[in-house]
């Protein structure tokens, strides 16, 4: 693996942060977790950090805050769509991760999958649900088990694994209620794996496991007998192919600074793309401080490193 940068930047050359979090997605809750976390961190190591939730007059107390960043902790709708990413351009205020096209491209998983499968890298079958019609078309021509997701949610939210085609229409009108865009993705049978990427550099793989029927929100926030593999249990050339694997897809949408690509292994060991996170959880059950601790960076460094990411987006804002 590639060696991480040193960080050269004190806290003090940072300036006054906004750690902006919350907001109205469904993912407010988790957002707010990952947000104080970060504020914590940040607090700790030095630098003049200060909580901002999205939910209320969210431009105003940038634009009245004195702020010379802001560290997105924004997950879901608002935070990873490039929209504050687009108002936060215009405020002129530098900002961690993806800019506003990554961010709009890696939120739209039906978008997503369209350039990877352009850019001929390997990402399941899929067919969009617009209208019931479109379940009969999908029954017809994909193979089950199906995973049913709306095109521009995360954390697993909204999503059903459907075996049989009987529960395909109960799946949909889950999805239906958190977006008009649906998606049915074939189901990769397999270990399912997560990378994430750092400063252009791919950490060290994960590989997930949980007893659920798949890696869902509770899997992923609440349980306990979810497990986490890093080593993931690759030979180091799977690994490695893997991580180039991830980073091309990181790339192709426009992804930068840091975030974490999650991919799908198939019986025979192929990796398959699933989505790209550009604001990726920072909570206590986080993949991103996992895989960074896998390579000696601990929680505080790491948050620091995404921080330095906001200095990146200074030159072309």
């Amino acid at each position: 693996m590639a060696q991480l940068p040193d960080i050269t930047i004190s806290a003090e050359e940072f300036g006054k942060v906004a750690v902006l979090m919350g907001g109205d997605s469904a993912e407010r809750e988790i957002s707010l977790l990952s947000g104080q976390a970060v504020l914590e961190s940040l607090q700790k190591s030095g630098v003049d950090a200060h909580a901002v939730d999205s939910q209320h007059d969210v431009l105003q107390q940038l634009a009245n805050g004195g702020f010379n960043r802001v560290f997105i902790a924004l997950h879901g709708r608002g935070g990873e769509d490039g929209q504050i990413q687009g108002a936060l351009e215009t405020l002129g205020l530098p900002y961690t991760g993806s800019g506003v096209l990554g961010s709009a491209l890696s939120m739209d998983k039906l978008r997503c999958k369209q350039l990877w499968q352009s850019a001929e890298l390997p990402t399941p079958a899929w067919h969009v649900l617009e209208r019931r019609e479109d379940l009969v078309k999908a029954i017809e021509t994909m193979r089950f088990p199906l995973m049913i997701k709306p095109a521009r949610e995360g954390s697993s939210i909204g999503m059903s694994k459907v075996d049989f085609a009987e529960h395909l229409d109960e799946a949909w009108v889950v999805a239906r209620q958190y977006d008009d865009s649906v998606i049915a993705e074939e189901y990769v049978i397999g270990a399912e794996y997560t990378v994430a990427i750092l400063d252009s550099i791919a950490l060290p793989v994960i590989r997930l496991e949980t007893p659920n029927t798949f890696y869902d929100f509770e899997a992923k926030y609440n349980a306990t007998d979810t497990q986490y593999h890093c080593p993931c249990g690759l030979s180091d050339e799977a690994e490695n192919k893997m991580q180039k694997l991830a980073l091309r897809a990181f790339a192709a949408v426009e992804a930068k600074g840091w975030g974490r690509v999650d991919l799908m292994c198939n019986e025979k060991g192929e990796p398959w793309l699933i989505e790209v996170n550009t604001v990726p959880g920072l909570t206590s059950h986080s993949l991103v401080p996992m895989a960074a601790k896998a390579v000696g960076v601990d929680f505080n460094e790491l948050v620091i490193r995404l921080l330095a990411t906001s200095i990146d987006t200074e030159s072309v804002q």
